[in-house]
């Protein structure tokens, strides 16, 4: 099955060359977890701050069990600071 992960600001480094607009298509397994996307994407745990499926937050607590579904839209954005 086909989802979209988005990966914004610093983040947006690991995304594949070629990607557009911060976002790539993934084939993923059927009941593969946000946190499984995240560490096959070798996306540090440090840098992974705000996750959103489909718009709805995720808590880390809740990322090791939320499986993800066709279609699906994972957005990641690091920790940001400013003012």
């Amino acid at each position: 099955m086909r989802i979209t992960l988005k990966l914004f600001a610093s983040l947006s480094d690991y995304l594949p060359s070629g990607s557009l607009n911060n976002r790539v298509e993934l084939e993923v397994a059927e009941n593969e977890t946000v946190t499984a996307i995240i560490e096959r994407n070798h996306l540090p745990e440090k840098l992974v701050h705000l996750v959103l499926v489909n718009g709805v937050y995720l808590s880390p607590v809740e990322r090791s069990s939320r499986c993800l579904v066709e279609s699906d839209q994972l957005a990641i954005w690091p920790p940001i600071a400013g003012g």
